[in-house]
């Protein structure tokens, strides 16, 4: 088994990228990556591997944080969250667990495993169950694919636990999550039941821990090379352009555990005339310009700085900051007939069809 053991400059590649496929949220990438560099520097060691070299009989657990992404820039985690997780789960289950994945790996969610991975010495799967970051528990490609529903478990900085040992469905799931997650302070970690790795192999979006690694690494090269970061983006993730322009208008509430609202976005030079705005939940659903919509979940929307190509998130959004739109294309496993039941435009109340970015263009 060939494994990838992460170093300091890795994370910080590993967090640009996960910002850039977070879509907006997923939590901060970069409180991530500090917690997650502080393991290193405690001498503990963050090894990643591949969904190929897992055997049949792995258990492998996935986490991520849950919450408001606008709470999770104020309420720092404690640390030990994801550990008492796996142990919680290791005990209701009577399963060791043997590797952790990402829930998601948009984001800081994409670092969130690392931390009780150096702390108990578990590998991390390359991979995650979304290729990006979506507001609700349910919307996984482990879901949507057959995980089991329990045991789940939600943990928070001041040391309260919930456990769940049966759920009548995955929305229900979410549901009680959030509920918990709201008198939890908007900012809890979960864990989702742990899967085979036969399960993992077919149904994680997989490499994407490296995917986020290239996509940082393109970024930081373009710009010690003096290069635009934007194309180094669009190049490297096989995206497009959708505007380049400056916040005009941010629409921004915390409603029922999520941050909602719309982003309005007026286009300069090239782009002058024109005005995009970005409807919100947690992250950038869909892209709109005079009523017709430009790009759409699952395909994910992506605002970074023009200058520096850093991502923004939905928390950072603020009148004046001068970005750049850009959609890049969702993973297959969350493109198909039942994929999109679960995460298209109509599971979150559009009455449109997805239109997929390549066949836009």
């Amino acid at each position: 088994m060939n494994e990838w053991l992460l170093t300091e400059a890795d994370l910080r590649a590993i967090a640009a990228g996960a910002g850039i496929l977070g879509t907006g949220g997923g939590g901060n990438p970069y409180l991530a990556f500090l917690m997650a560099r502080e393991q290193l520097r405690a001498g503990r060691r963050i090894r990643v591997i591949d969904p190929d070299d897992l055997d049949s009989d792995d258990v492998v657990l996935p986490l991520g944080g849950i919450g408001a992404p606008t709470v999770g820039i104020e309420r720092i985690d404690n640390g030990d969250e994801g550990g008492r997780l796996v142990k919680m789960v290791e005990q209701v289950s009577g399963k060791k667990i043997t590797a952790l994945i990402a829930d998601e790996i948009g984001g800081g969610n994409s670092i969130a495993p690392m931390f009780p991975a150096a702390q108990l010495d578990l590998p991390i799967v390359d991979g995650d169950g979304m290729g990006r970051a979506f507001p609700e528990t349910q919307m996984t490609s482990f879901f949507i694919y057959g995980q089991p529903l329990s045991p789940s478990a939600l943990t928070d900085a001041c040391g309260n636990a919930l456990l769940v040992t049966q759920a009548t469905s995955a929305m229900q799931l979410e549901n009680m999550m959030r509920a918990a997650s709201i008198t939890m302070g908007c900012h809890a970690m979960m864990s989702t039941p742990p899967m085979t790795g036969d399960f993992v192999r077919q149904y994680a979006i997989p490499r994407t821990v490296r995917q986020a690694w290239t996509l940082g690494t393109a970024v930081e090269n373009a710009l010690n090379a003096k290069h635009d970061p934007i194309d180094a983006i669009i190049e490297q993730a096989g995206g497009t352009l959708l505007i380049k322009g400056k916040v005009i208008d941010v629409e921004r509430r915390v409603v029922g555990g999520f941050v909602r609202g719309v982003i309005s976005i007026d286009g300069i030079a090239a782009d002058r005339g024109r005005r995009l705005t970005i409807d919100v939940q947690n992250e950038y659903l869909v892209a709109a310009e005079d009523g017709q919509q430009h790009a759409m979940v699952p395909d994910l929307i992506c605002i970074v700085d023009l200058e520096t190509g850093r991502s923004i998130g939905t928390e950072e959004q603020q009148y004046g900051l001068r970005v750049a739109v850009l959609v890049l294309p969702a993973p297959e496993l969350l493109t198909t007939a039942l994929a999109l039941e679960t995460v298209g435009p109509g599971a979150f109340g559009y009455d449109f069809d997805f239109v997929p970015m390549i066949q836009k263009n």
